[in-house]
């Protein structure tokens, strides 16, 4: 979406691209005469998005920030004054066909699935392989029904822990093995998809991530300043789609309070009505893109 991207954020000067990845975005705000603030987790997207873009860095119109997108924002004034933000949640297209990485539900591909990834890189993060074979039955359940919104993630739980009990689970065919033995063997692509987001958001710390970062990066924003955010799953879009409509309003206060209390004006307003969809061109290029959603809000200004 990167069209839309660039419309939204045509007003802003110094963007920052706080999901960097192969550097797609933040090559097209360099080339439309933006400057941007990379900020990466991943030491693989760090090096390659730096390879790509190293004339801009050179000029000094870029500057990458190895960090995870709510650490930058919650440290965000070391990095100076911006009046733009981009964040496209979810698993990058490198991250995502890097077999090695276990992001697929490919053939034999190991249940790592860490976004900090590399020598010395999130060497602490438990990886896919450490959920599975040590998370308790509820919290395999929360992750199910939270993140894969899964009818029968009491019964999947159940089987994954009955599962581990003879072989610990090392693969994806381990644990789409113990997908089909829940859902039947007529499951497919669309559940081992689900299943598989809902196991690497709770990997990652997504939406606790995302839930850190909103507030503080609307903080960081100089006023009259974009925020932009595409969005894969449900849940990632409803914190956004929350945040921005609260921050659009006027009053927060309890709705039978007699008086208002809070700060009395709103803090901005949401520039995206309702999610813009991509393109029906864009996904036939693209499928990831048919479940892509985005949103902005734009900062009020100093004088509003």
């Amino acid at each position: 979406m990167v069209a839309e991207v660039l419309a939204l954020l045509a007003p802003c000067t110094r963007v920052v691209d706080g999901t960097l990845g192969g550097g797609g975005h933040t090559l097209a705000l360099l080339e439309a005469g933006k400057s941007v603030i990379g900020v990466d987790r991943d030491p693989n997207a760090q090096a390659a998005a730096g390879e790509r873009l190293a004339a801009f860095r050179e000029s000094g119109r870029f500057t990458l920030v190895p960090a995870t997108f709510a650490e930058f924002a919650e440290s965000a004034a070391q990095h100076g004054a911006f009046d733009g933000v981009l964040l496209d949640l979810g698993v990058s297209s490198h991250q995502f066909d890097d077999g090695a990485r276990g992001f697929s539900f490919r053939e034999g591909a190991p249940l790592d699935m860490r976004m900090s990834y590399g020598p010395g890189a999130g060497a602490s993060m438990m990886t896919a392989r450490d959920v599975l074979n040590e998370s308790d039955e509820d919290e395999l359940v929360r992750i199910f029904r939270d993140y894969g919104d899964e009818p029968k993630a009491r019964r999947l739980a159940h089987e994954l822990v009955r599962r581990r009990g003879n072989r610990l689970f090392e693969t994806s065919d381990d644990f789409v093995g113990a997908i089909r033995a829940v859902l039947g063997p007529r499951s497919g692509p669309s559940e081992f998809a689900r299943l598989f987001q809902a196991l690497r958001i709770a990997v990652n710390d997504e939406l606790g991530e995302l839930a850190r970062a909103l507030a503080a990066f609307r903080d960081g924003l100089a006023p009259g300043g974009v925020f932009a955010v595409i969005s894969y799953h449900s849940g990632e879009d409803r914190l956004v789609k929350h945040a921005f409509r609260e921050w659009s309003l006027s009053c927060v206060c309890p709705p039978k309070q007699f008086m208002c209390t809070c700060r009395g004006k709103a803090l901005g307003e949401v520039l995206t009505r309702k999610a813009v969809n991509a393109t029906a061109e864009e996904t036939a290029r693209n499928s990831r893109a048919r479940s892509a959603h985005l949103r902005a809000w734009q900062k009020a200004r100093a004088e509003d």
